[in-house]
């Protein structure tokens, strides 16, 4: 069916060996079959884990759901073997984790507790095993949950935003039993902790087709439970006279992160996120139609803030994140002055400039517009351009001890004061940032 690459095959025959049964399983099995690159090689056996380690003593065993670790290598890059035991589930009392393990006797039984049909396959190097048809689901493009959807997302209500995932990262469908569902369990979703939630909802966000996860989580109800400040702005129209957007600002949203041109996970949240305050800042004119949003990127700054808290972000992911918002709503134009350009790169940061013109490229064509303009061209070009002047008090060519040693003053606040002055004077054009006429101005201002 498909070769097993050396270092794997050579694991599994330690194991036959012993007489113990052992299957390639999971995401290595669905990744063989699609021909895609296989990162996480996980196995399933009917050795305990007190066996496992009898054959690999330098395994590492620290879990109740009978997992062993073992590093290896796999072409040269060394990755983690896990290896678990065959095993039957009890109850899921706290929707994530089964009150109880019990091993298993074939491999059958193990396949019967996963998720979905297609991660619910087997291989042991000569033979695929394929209860649920999962090869069949692989080329329909479907995701469908192992037996009846209801029981297997009540057990581990992870699974409802695992199964958005896979759509959206296999570029699949929802299978209807599992997408309704999906919906009926939707609420349950309350029960996984934030950071799982977090991690599951930022690999759709990096996915092939992040704006298709997206509308999945809020065909299903899910999007509603985890951002419902998205969800609201599908509800909120943005067509109206003198208004060039095509879209409501749900769907806008969900159009700016399909084209959003980078690849990092917090620039695409952002984008996803960006025009969030219009649902508490719209206005319709009863005479004219006219819509407005005033202020809509104050008012998303303070629900971002509140989303970045809610998702457990880094103190770094929360800080781009809202600067990419706050600042999302920046003026292009031909007229702007150097200092004008200036002043917004500092306020944006150096780091994230790249960042904040992905958003607004994604905004522009989810808006209906072209990815760019000769105003926008021109701008950029620009923001390149003045970063080669001095760009921070710091890049002056003289220093504080400069000023103190020409001037002859001892330090305090005086010296900051001096060189802002003359950070200005070159910002404006006034001055050279050079050392000579920088040093004949500190004299002269030493004089008088």
């Amino acid at each position: 069916m498909f070769t097993l690459p050396k270092e794997v095959n050579d694991f599994l025959i330690t194991f036959t060996k012993k007489k113990y049964p052992i299957y390639v399983v999971g995401g290595a099995v669905r990744n063989l079959l699609l021909q895609k690159p296989v990162t996480n090689w996980d196995f399933a056996t009917a050795a305990t884990p007190e066996e496992i380690l009898q054959l690999y003593p330098d395994g590492f065993y620290n879990n109740q759901f009978g997992t062993v670790g073992l590093e290896k290598e796999v072409a040269g890059v060394k990755l983690i073997f896990e290896v678990t035991t065959f095993r039957k589930e009890g109850q899921y009392r706290d929707r994530r984790h089964p009150d109880k393990i019990e091993w298993a006797k074939t491999i059958e039984d193990d396949l019967a507790r996963r998720d979905f049909t297609i991660n619910a396959m087997a291989y042991d190097g000569q033979r695929l095993i394929d209860p649920y048809d999962g090869q069949r689901h692989l080329r329909e493009k479907r995701i469908v949950a192992v037996g009846d959807p209801d029981k297997r997302f009540t057990e581990d209500a992870l699974r409802l935003i695992r199964a958005v995932r896979f759509a959206a990262q296999l570029e699949f469908l929802l299978d209807e039993p599992t997408r309704l569902s999906i919906q009926r369990n939707a609420p349950l979703i309350a029960n996984i902790s934030a950071e799982r939630i977090r991690d599951e909802f930022f690999k759709i966000l990096v996915s092939p087709h992040p704006d298709e996860g997206v509308l999945f989580l809020k065909n299903t109800g899910l999007l509603a439970c985890l951002l419902p400040e998205v969800d609201i702005c599908f509800m909120i129209p943005q067509k109206s006279p003198k208004r060039h957007h095509i879209y409501d600002v749900g769907t806008h949203l969900a159009m700016s992160l399909k084209h959003c041109p980078s690849a990092d996970v917090i620039t695409r949240f952002a984008t996803l996120l960006h025009d969030i305050g219009k649902a508490t800042t719209f206005r319709r004119d009863k005479t004219t139609g006219l819509i407005t949003f005033y202020n809509h990127e104050v008012a998303g700054t303070r629900l971002v803030q509140a989303i970045a808290e809610r998702f457990r972000l880094s103190n770094l992911e929360k800080k781009k994140l809202v600067t990419l918002v706050k600042y999302h709503q920046f003026t292009v134009n031909e007229g702007q002055t150097d200092k004008t350009l200036r002043r917004f790169i500092r306020q944006v940061g150096t780091e994230y400039l790249n960042d904040i013109l992905a958003l607004r490229t994604g905004d522009r064509i989810g808006s209906g517009a072209r990815p760019t303009s000769w105003r926008f061209d021109l701008f950029k070009k620009r923001l390149v351009e003045v970063q080669k002047s001095p760009f921070r008090v710091t890049d002056v060519k003289i220093t504080g001890y400069d000023v103190m040693k020409v001037v002859n003053i001892k330090p305090g606040p005086k010296i900051g004061k001096i060189l802002s002055k003359i950070f200005n004077d070159v910002e404006e054009g006034r001055l050279k940032n050079e050392r000579a006429p920088l040093l004949s101005y500190l004299r002269d201002l030493g004089k008088s």
